[in-house]
């Protein structure tokens, strides 16, 4: 793995991340830990981790011991669902006052998460501010624009990673999802462009056979044309050249 204080704007480097969604589901997460300790490619994967909901009757006890178990993996962060287990993005209420509460009850249980992505690819300037001061990095920005997604829904855009600048002084570290599955293959025929590839999957797609070989034939090339690191080296040792104003961001 490389010394990654010595990553300089425009180096060549690559990281992978799961979305865990489906966290109490055996199967799902069985697939999960075996394609994560294979290791495809040379990487260490990134476990973004849904936390569980009560009110859906989510068993506490079980998720504790498997995100304690992904931590000894590798890098842990979470992956916030504001409405519920299936459906990502807020339908009202308090955004950054659900980041914070789920942040805060994974430290209490002594769970090493300093690494956040937005279900849905949600991120607003609020939820940005409680990540800074969290001292959180973030990987909600993508490089691609979500087809789901409205004209006017809150997101981030950015290709490369950079600080966001936001209206408290404080700046986040955005290490911004390049790439899907689909993506990667068609990576496969030519450059993979950036100073950094950030592919991402579902834990779900590893239920699909194509999608499941797709990914690890994927994570093999991108192994071999970059250098492998993951999310937590980069959060300590990257420090971007390139800002960008959070009321001024990309969409």
């Amino acid at each position: 793995m490389p010394h990654t204080e010595h990553i300089l704007p425009g180096g060549r480097y690559s990281v992978v991340s799961c979305h865990v969604e489906r966290p109490l589901d055996d199967d799902v997460w069985n697939r999960f830990v075996d394609f994560r300790r294979r290791h495809h490619g040379g990487f260490r994967i990134a476990a973004l981790m849904r936390t569980p909901d009560a009110e859906a009757g989510e068993d506490e006890a079980v998720w504790l011991e498997r995100a304690h178990q992904a931590a000894e993996l590798g890098p842990l962060g979470l992956h916030t669902h504001w409405t519920a287990p299936d459906h990502a993005r807020p339908t009202g209420g308090d955004p950054a006052g659900r980041v914070r509460e789920q942040a805060e009850w994974l430290a209490a249980r002594d769970l090493p998460v300093s690494l956040f992505c937005g279900g849905g690819w949600y991120l607003d300037e609020a939820v940005a501010e409680t990540l800074a001061e969290l001292g959180y990095a973030d990987c909600t920005a993508t490089a691609f624009r979500p087809g789901y997604l409205a004209a006017d829904a809150p997101r981030l855009g950015s290709a490369e990673p950079c600080y966001v600048e936001l209206a408290s002084g404080r700046r986040l570290l955005e290490l911004p999802t390049t790439h899907s599955i689909g993506m990667l293959a068609r990576g496969l025929l030519g450059p993979f462009r950036g100073p950094l590839v950030h592919a991402y999957f579902h834990d779900t797609d590893l239920l699909d056979r194509v999608r499941r070989e797709a990914l690890r034939v994927g994570l093999g090339f991108l192994g071999a044309k970059r250098l492998q690191t993951d999310l937590a080296a980069l959060q300590r040792g990257l420090r971007p050249e390139k800002t960008m104003s959070f009321a001024n961001k990309p969409r």
